[in-house]
């Protein structure tokens, strides 16, 4: 199944996508939220539709798509998590999981206008598997037990700024990952039925030139690895999203530039879906 979330900012609709179809879930949800992902949700969505219970909404397909989650409780990320990308950031393969954070208000909608934080010189794009967990996971004894908590996959964009990031850190990533809107995301949840996740082609382009090119085959921490990981450290709660770490290809290699005002980066990723950001200067609040 694919969900979506479609309206203006905060006001978005939660849909079932099937094919040209847009199925209202407000019979079902107010949102697609933790709420909503927890438990068996596909099957009750697919009893709620076959019931005939889910009106197609009117004029979708010319709304604006919202983040296809609602707010998370929590985003945690995996750096360096491609081997190549490793090397063209200066640094070994890791052993172990990389961990840092986004805040919540970076999760925005998959075409929606990203601004360039004031002072930045060094903002970058990073094509990315997300993981939406569906169940809350503490302590898990294998990553066999991973998939149980899994509600689905999403597209993402880790943009970053890698000068906040790297020489003004203070020793963690965080500074240059949670400017507002830093994570386009979207613009479907997709069940883990639809895709096989250890084989998804990842891509971005910077106006429409080529950059990302890679496949989750390559990361050096799979999915249930990295659910497995995690849960040692925090509860995953339902509606949490984890970035999954990016492949080669972004400005901080230094074959290609920094994002400009005026610049559009699109990311895609086989079976989630396509997104597209325009990337604009800052400007002060009047």
């Amino acid at each position: 199944m694919k969900f979506a979330r479609l309206g203006t900012p905060g006001a978005e609709i939660p849909v079932l996508v099937e094919g040209d179809r847009y199925l209202d879930l407000r019979p079902l949800t107010s949102d697609v939220n933790g709420d909503f992902l927890a438990g068996d949700v596909a099957a009750r969505v697919a009893a709620a539709r076959d019931a005939g219970e889910l009106p197609e909404l009117p004029d979708a397909a010319g709304m604006r798509i919202g983040a296809p989650i609602a707010r998370p409780s929590a985003v945690i990320c995996i750096g360096m998590n491609y081997a190549a990308h490793a090397a063209e950031s200066g640094s070994e393969p890791p052993t172990i999981p990389i961990i840092f954070l986004k805040t919540p208000n970076t999760v925005v909608g998959p075409n929606d206008t990203v601004t360039i934080p004031r002072g930045s010189e060094k903002t970058d794009w990073e094509v990315e598997l997300g993981i939406v967990i569906g169940a809350r996971a503490a302590y898990l004894d294998s990553p066999d037990e991973a998939m149980a908590h899994v509600a689905g996959f999403v597209a993402a964009n880790d943009v970053s700024e890698r000068d906040f990031q790297m020489a003004v850190s203070g020793g963690q990533w965080s500074k240059g990952k949670i400017a507002f809107g830093f994570n386009p995301t979207g613009p479907w949840l997709v069940t883990p039925d639809e895709v096989d996740h250890r084989a998804l082609g990842l891509r971005s382009f910077v106006n429409g030139e080529p950059r990302q090119d890679s496949n989750t085959s390559d990361m050096i921490f799979p999915v249930e690895q990295i659910v497995h990981h995690l849960s040692q450290y925090v509860t995953l709660e339902p509606g949490d999203l984890i970035l999954t770490g990016t492949p080669q290809g972004v400005a901080l290699s230094g074959k290609y530039p920094y994002l400009a005002p005026g610049d559009v980066v699109e990311i895609e990723i086989d079976g989630l879906g396509r997104q597209r950001q325009e990337f604009v200067a800052w400007e002060a609040q009047k």
